[in-house]
């Protein structure tokens, strides 16, 4: 660990797992968030003159990571501080960086993200969702209309940051940008989808509908939009592996706890290589894993988008598997009692899943890797 950590992040590691034991696997999220929030680990990213730590992704990500291996994680810190932190510190106007950024840090406030469409996945040219500026004698501003789904949380968020897209004066092209949405704004409608994987933060359809903002709702520059937007995919990869990460080290400790001592022959069945060599693979799979997202985050935060953009996806991609493969060898070590509500495996069968899928599916990890990394053809 030291030879790829600082001694600060290993206490600062060391202080969220214990946090995280604290709270554990029964716990309560608004109770956590608080207490997280004070400590200073929500904001940890955020530029100190607006209240956060300093740091970067590779401190929020220690932060996400240990929650989770401790088996508490906080989903929405890959949205509030991680997207949309990040998103204003960088490019939001003085005055959206004092309304926003301290209570991002302290976790006093929240911000969703919605980005994702029914017809359009993630597919930021395909995006239909439009914003287009009101007449003066109108009140001026924004009018915002279109759909969003899969969209974490807006229930108990302040507001949302939309993506949407705009005319370009010059081309008449639509390029993207990025708006600021109220909780309570008019026109602004959720509908709850209906998941079968259980988790606090739940799922939304998201509808809006002539909603009208003010001028200062666009973040940062109206030219800027494909800039901010990808500032913002970046740290939601890295902070999906440390999510997909922390749960594979949930799960995988369990496991081996359960190996040293269940004895079914002379020997715990963690003496048998059957039940120790797929545990030792899944250990070394995570961390191959966590060593390529401390890489995406160091070059994120060095400023290098481009090197970031390539780590980036491909810890993600690599947490994902990491992940999956060690909650169904966790599951298998411990056979019947790997369904069990008591050892809280088999909850995650479904939530492993989640990081092959979002916010950006495996396959299209390796369509990036393909064409940007090989220089391969694209078929599409």
């Amino acid at each position: 660990m030291s030879i790829v950590e600082t001694q600060e992040h290993q206490d600062l590691r060391a202080a969220v797992a214990a946090l995280g034991r604290r709270h554990g696997r029964g716990f309560d999220r608004d109770t956590l968030w608080s207490e997280a929030g004070k400590l200073g680990y929500l904001g940890v990213n955020l530029p100190e003159e607006y209240g956060g730590g300093g740091g970067g992704l590779a401190e929020l990500s220690i932060v996400l990571e240990e929650l989770g291996a401790a088996g508490c994680p906080l989903l929405l810190m890959v949205v509030s501080p991680a997207i949309c932190g990040t998103v204003i510190a960088r490019f939001g106007t003085e005055e959206q960086k004092r309304e926003w950024l301290p209570g991002l840090a302290d976790g006093s406030r929240t911000m969703a993200f919605g980005i994702t469409e029914p017809d359009a996945g993630s597919n930021s040219h395909r995006i239909t969702t439009t914003a287009r500026k009101a007449a003066d004698e109108d009140g001026g501003g924004w009018i915002l209309n279109g759909r969003k789904v899969f969209v974490s949380g807006v229930d108990i968020t302040d507001a949302t940051l939309i993506v949407g897209r705009t005319e370009d004066a010059r081309t008449g092209s639509l390029k993207p940008c990025l708006f600021i949405v109220p909780r309570d704004a008019q026109g602004f409608h959720r509908s709850q989808i209906d998941m079968e994987l259980q988790a606090v933060e739940k799922q939304f359809e998201l509808v809006l509908d002539d909603v009208r903002l003010p001028a200062d709702a666009l973040v940062g520059d109206e030219d800027a939009g494909l800039l901010q937007l990808f500032a913002g995919l970046n740290p939601e990869r890295v902070m999906t592996a440390a999510f997909a990460l922390g749960m594979g080290r949930h799960a995988l400790d369990k496991a081996v706890d359960y190996a040293r001592t269940r004895q079914v022959w002379k020997q715990p069945i963690g003496a048998h290589q059957a039940i120790a060599h797929p545990l030792a693979q899944a250990y070394i799979d995570i961390e191959l894993a966590r060593l390529m997202m401390r890489k995406a985050a160091h070059l994120y935060d060095a400023g290098d988008d481009a090197g970031a953009g390539e780590a980036a996806n491909m810890a993600k991609y690599a947490a994902g598997e990491a992940c999956v493969r060690a909650v169904d060898q966790a599951v298998h070590t411990l056979g019947g009692n790997g369904l069990t509500r008591e050892y809280g495996l088999a909850s995650l069968i479904t939530a492993s899943r989640v990081a092959r899928i979002a916010p950006v599916s495996r396959e299209m990890i390796l369509n990036y890797v393909s064409h940007q990394s090989l220089g391969l053809p694209k078929s599409y």
